[in-house]
């Protein structure tokens, strides 16, 4: 077995082998961390912005450095499909998603990052490294703790990007990947030239997340924050206080404040990361291209949504490629429209 002190020197050493050669023996699983039997499929599913869909039981497995939380549907040996949530939302972005696709005989594993929910750091004194590249090893560790050699994965935001990272990095872990808001690999000496107005401001929450009075913020006002954050997202999304507290109380992690602070500071390059994924970062500093099979969505009317269809990022995607627009649809796409967001799941596995 690879402890977890070994775990952070595979890390630290930047090997393409990574992946294949250590994490699936890094990583544990007991009968009380996650059941052998398989889930029964969330309730409801219908495209409402309504609180009655819910997920099962939960499970707990350890992966890497964490002890994962996640909800999980379908047949156990149905395909893998891996769906990655964004900030400030959680793993219910997904719950109208995953039974339409465990419908379809998918085997569909929805976990919660780091930093949110359920999932926890197994040792107290790991850094709570905020680069995009943690992100995307905690889920490779995740299908490493599952059995799972291949799976297509699926996000939006933070889930986007930890899937792109994937992808790229390690595509012989992707079958297919659906993508909201295309290539989101970030790149922080792009990051630092400025953005026109409108859109530098519609990031307002990046910038005051860099000031101590933006932590203080967060602390003490995830929940009011979040539902500003909600609001502005996906203007035309009118969802109930149901579904949003339902979703809020991941925001109850003990790392929450600590993961979102460190990932926007480090994204402006206001602070510097955990050392182990140095050579990580500097693989996706030079913006590497994707060759998997995608779908990537847009909402139309996602602020973050950036003009041209698609053509922005078109490039960075080198294999079999669609693209779609969502008319009516904001930010949260996958909770917004699930239908068509498990639509695209079963178009890129076909491609």
């Amino acid at each position: 077995m690879i402890d977890r002190r070994s775990f952070g020197r595979i890390v630290g050493s930047g090997t393409a082998g990574l992946v294949l050669a250590g994490l699936s023996t890094a990583c544990s699983t007991s009968p009380s961390a996650a059941s052998k039997a398989a889930p029964a499929a969330p309730a409801g599913g219908k495209e409402s912005p309504g609180g009655g869909a819910s997920f099962g039981p939960l499970k707990q497995i350890d992966a890497g450095v964490l002890n994962v939380g996640y909800a999980e549907a379908g047949p156990a040996d149905g395909p893998a499909v891996v769906l990655l949530h964004g900030w400030p939302y959680d793993i219910h972005s997904y719950v109208g998603v995953a039974p339409l696709l465990a419908a379809k005989g998918y085997r569909v594993v929805v976990p919660y990052l780091r930093g949110h929910g359920t999932t926890r750091f197994l040792d107290p004194s790991t850094p709570r490294a905020p680069q995009q590249s943690a992100f995307a090893l905690d889920i490779v560790a995740l299908m490493d703790a599952l059995g799972i050699k291949r799976a297509i994965l699926g996000g939006y935001d933070w889930g986007s990007r930890t899937a792109d990272i994937i992808a790229a990095l390690w595509p012989e872990r992707v079958k297919g990947l659906v993508s909201v808001t295309g290539y989101l690999i970030t790149n922080r000496k792009a990051n630092q030239q400025p953005l026109p107005p409108k859109s530098e401001w519609a990031w307002w929450y990046q910038y005051y997340f860099s000031t101590e009075r933006g932590r203080l913020g967060l602390e003490r006002n995830r929940r009011d924050l979040a539902r500003l954050v909600w609001t502005f997202n996906s203007p035309t999304w009118a969802f109930d206080n149901a579904t949003f507290e339902r979703t809020a109380a991941a925001f109850d992690n003990p790392d929450y404040v600590a993961m979102v602070i460190g990932n926007y500071r480090w994204r402006l390059g206001l602070v510097e990361g955990d050392p182990r994924y140095d050579a990580l970062e500097a693989r996706l500093a030079r913006a590497p291209v994707i060759t998997v099979p995608t779908v990537t969505l847009d909402g139309a009317v996602d602020p973050f949504t950036p003009p041209g269809d698609g053509s922005s990022y078109r490039a960075k995607f080198t294999g079999p490629y669609a693209h779609r627009t969502l008319d009516g649809i904001g930010h949260n796409v996958p909770q917004e429209a699930p239908a068509a967001f498990a639509q695209a799941v079963r178009d890129v596995d076909r491609m």
